[in-house]
């Protein structure tokens, strides 16, 4: 029997989905999109930035392996806790488990706030109490700690990159058939990358051939990729370093550490830009071609659909539904058997509403460049030999959208994350219990008015929803001036 039962949330499967679908379509649409991806991946900024994804992207998807713990046997009969965890939990236990009394400073020794003791001699006197985590570590310890948590950090990031090239420079031959003669790849300008890799034996080996195009070896940009990839792990080697001996970003008003309620904040931003944008992407795709292509009662169907949408602003519409839900799940209650079920299906409604809010804009623009494709002489041709029109609408008119579709969802990402934190402010977000970074500005609103100033988890909220939409955009530009055929004239 074991010790754990795995748990699916609705948004973590459909997480799932996601990537499948959009590993599906990465790979169906290289053929129509191959020079933009080249151009995409020969930019500094676009590897900067998506490394950056990458990590953000890891972290939630390992908060979205959910499990339940297993509790001692009563009568010879299993039970599992009611509290879900996370693979994050798992990992991040040290600050999930090492709680304080109340705030704690960033790096902190001793609590925030002095108690009252009273003393043998009947004075009272105000203490600051020692923290259990860190308040018996030496001072002197932290950079200590800082330093050699950046050495190791150094250390895994170059094995990392080495073994990234090793494995690159192994496949890279062999993604093309010998019969195909094609001319050789440059090599590249660096002296690291010249090493004799055909006298191992793993590159003799008969690995299969990848149907993916050749690496961009020359203009890749690697000085990028390698000092932003050196700079992340050594980040990371002192973070972990000095999170398992202090509270690096303090603790909140219940003694939670604050780095933890930022790290597992990261999972509800991205579900609410994520899942927003696949309910987003089938309503613009199919209303936009649908109307453009057909033209007619369609298209005018189409437009009186999104410009009444327009109409009702969209706070107002988003605050009324979030509440009619939440008035749904506190009369059911026996529907959700935990916090994170009544939680999760409360995110999964917002990013619901705000994926049917969020079509309008893609839906104009690919209806615009619809109603220009349909009048060109290659989809005339096809109208008159008798092709259908879901034939056409798939294989002449969506292969030639798919930038644009690409460029727009992209850049949508930013404020759909953003949006999760104005609309937990306000209190129409997602719920109270789930770590958030609205939440957690929300809370910070009174603690700035203290004296002295509660000032970390602002700014820890702050770092990481800056760190993340500021990755996107530049990303997103990235993408526009790789993949718009007007940029790249």
């Amino acid at each position: 029997m074991t010790q754990w039962q795995p748990v699916i949330l609705w948004t973590d499967g459909l997480a799932w989905f996601g990537i499948a679908l959009m590993l599906i379509l990465l790979f169906a649409s290289r053929a129509q999109m191959r020079a933009g991806w080249q151009r995409l991946w020969q930019h500094p900024l676009a590897v900067v930035s998506m490394l950056i994804l990458l990590c953000y992207g890891s972290i939630g998807l390992l908060d979205s392996l959910h499990y339940r713990v297993r509790l001692p046997t009563i009568n010879k009969r299993v039970q599992y806790s009611v509290t879900v965890y996370s693979v994050l939990d798992a990992l991040l236990t040290p600050l999930r488990t090492h709680n304080e009394t109340s705030y704690a400073a960033p790096l902190a020794r001793r609590a925030f706030s002095a108690t009252p003791e009273r003393h043998a001699g009947g004075e009272v006197v105000e203490v600051r109490k020692p923290l259990q985590l860190g308040g018996q570590t030496p001072p002197h310890a932290r950079t200590e700690l800082a330093l050699r948590g950046a050495l190791y950090g150094g250390i895994t990031g170059i094995g990392l990159l080495l073994a990234i090239v090793f494995i690159i420079r192994t496949f890279a031959a062999r993604t093309t058939a010998p019969e195909q003669h094609e001319a050789p790849c440059p090599e590249p300008k660096f002296l690291w990358l010249k090493f004799p890799w055909s006298r191992f034996p793993w590159s003799r080996f008969p690995w299969p051939r990848f149907p993916w195009p050749k690496f961009p070896w020359p203009r890749f940009p690697w000085r990028s990729f390698s000092l932003t990839l050196l700079f992340l792990s050594i980040l990371i080697g002192s973070t972990v370093e000095l999170a398992g001996n202090f509270h690096v970003f303090g603790t909140n008003e219940i003694g939670q550490d604050v780095l933890y309620d930022s790290i597992k904040s990261v999972r509800t931003g991205l579900m609410m830009g994520c899942l927003a944008t696949l309910v987003t992407l089938p309503l613009a795709v199919g209303l936009g071609l649908a109307a453009g292509y057909f033209g007619g009662w369609v298209d005018d169907l189409v437009q009186y659909i999104y410009t009444t949408l327009n109409a009702i602003p969209a706070v107002l519409l988003i605050a009324a539904t979030v509440l009619l839900m939440q008035g749904f799940i506190e009369t059911h209650p026996a529907m959700f058997d935990s916090t994170a079920s009544r939680s999760d299906i409360r995110l999964l409604f917002l990013c619901v509403i705000l994926g049917m809010t969020n079509w309008t804009g893609l839906c104009r623009i690919l209806r615009g460049e619809t109603l220009k494709l349909r009048e060109l002489d290659y989809i005339q041709a096809a109208r008159a030999f008798g092709v259908p029109s879901w034939r056409i609408l798939w294989q002449h008119l969506l292969p030639n959208l798919s930038h644009l579709i690409l460029i727009s969802l992209v850049m949508d990402f930013s404020g759909l994350v953003l949006a999760e934190a104005v609309l937990s402010y306000i209190g129409v977000g997602v719920d109270p219990s789930m770590h958030s970074w609205g939440n957690m500005i929300n809370a910070a609103r009174l603690e700035l008015s203290r004296e002295p100033v509660i000032w970390w988890p602002l700014t820890a909220a702050f770092i990481g929803m800056f760190t993340l939409v500021l990755a996107a955009n530049l990303f997103a530009d990235a993408v526009r001036d790789a993949f718009d055929p007007l940029a790249t004239r």
